[in-house]
């Protein structure tokens, strides 16, 4: 389970220290795995100006690039990036510099038989999107010389501190930050804050209505206790907000869309599984969980088929199965960009 300093004191008013806080965790029970700075493995990257850009004698797309970090030496960079251009501040890797976004250790080397004695990233070398066709592009007024993670921490980027704990099977409860943060502020280094949620009353009647299957009401209602939905028309699909995208990217997790980051936002933050369904793609008026049939089978959001018995939980509207209950939705009735 991660978490970010800043989202556990949404929930947490208290002023512990970061390895405080890590130190409580393990002696509640919540084993501190790692106390990740996001910023640190920038700390090799420099930002240098580009002071000459003349194009490759042996290749159309490629630029030779003279680029500094300070007055005295000058770097040669081969660099294929459409927006390279003269007195541009950008994000410099020097020869032993390890590129997270590849996975590799940059070397030296000659491109199309000129040496080249660096690079110069874009974002998704740097694992800050996936953004690849051109290189980061810095204001005018930035230190030329400084390490990239010293200007991210000046510009408040990505400066928030992410845990990391083990959670054992017995601690569903702290699957959710909130959780989290109530074992601390149980143990006396913090005061809770409770969340003040606003109801917002409904302003017509759901067409869809959520059952729970017989057979499943037989098992003293341990797979399913009970169940919500809500039904909202009218509704527009689009990128989330940074805050949104920044706060579920530090923990892991990719940015989709604004109605498939709200779902997986609730989750982390209160430990409740939801999944959002394009209610245009669903067949009649109920949506039932149930035990799967031995054999049922199901698309994935991940695009795989899986084959079900019945010890598994699943949602189906009239004719189909349209989700692992609080495992993973269907691909039919997933919300898309254009949902």
């Amino acid at each position: 389970m991660k978490f970010t300093i800043s989202w556990l004191k949404d929930y947490l008013d208290t002023d512990c220290t970061n390895q405080e806080i890590g130190d409580t965790l393990t002696a509640i029970g919540l084993e501190l795995e790692g106390i990740i700075d996001p910023n640190a493995q920038y700390e090799h990257f420099t930002i240098c100006t580009v002071i000459d850009v003349k194009k490759h004698p042996e290749a159309d797309r490629l630029n030779i690039c003279q680029v500094t970090i300070d007055d005295d030496k000058i770097y040669q960079i081969i660099c294929g990036a459409p927006n390279v251009a003269l007195g541009m501040k950008a994000v410099l890797a020097l020869p032993g510099t390890y590129i997270p976004g590849t996975d590799m250790m940059l070397q030296k080397g000659k491109i199309r038989g000129v040496d080249s004695q660096g690079m110069m990233c874009s974002e998704r070398e740097l694992c800050l999107s996936d953004e690849h066709d051109g290189i980061i592009s810095l204001p005018d007024n930035v230190s030329v010389g400084q390490s990239y993670a010293a200007y991210r921490v000046q510009q408040g980027l990505a400066s928030d501190v992410v845990f990391d704990i083990a959670i054992t099977p017995n601690r569903g409860d702290c699957l959710g930050v909130y959780g989290i943060a109530r074992d601390l502020a149980a143990k006396g280094i913090g005061k809770l804050k409770i969340p003040n949620i606003i109801h917002h009353q409904g302003s017509f009647s759901s067409p869809l209505q959520w059952v729970i299957d017989k057979d499943m009401q037989q098992q003293d209602n341990k797979a399913c206790p009970y169940v919500i939905g809500r039904y909202f028309k009218n509704v527009e699909n689009r990128p989330s907000p940074q805050w949104m995208k920044d706060r579920l990217e530090a923990v892991g997790l990719r940015s989709i869309s604004a109605l498939v980051d709200i779902t997986n936002y609730v989750m982390l933050a209160i430990g409740r599984p939801l999944h959002v369904f394009d209610a245009d793609t669903l067949s009649g008026d109920k949506m039932t969980i149930h035990f799967a049939n031995d054999g049922d089978t199901v698309i994935a959001l991940d695009g795989k088929k899986y084959t079900l018995d019945h010890d598994m939980t699943v949602i189906s509207d009239d004719n189909a199965i349209h989700s692992l209950a609080g495992v993973m939705g269907g691909e039919v009735s997933g919300c898309q960009d254009n949902t």
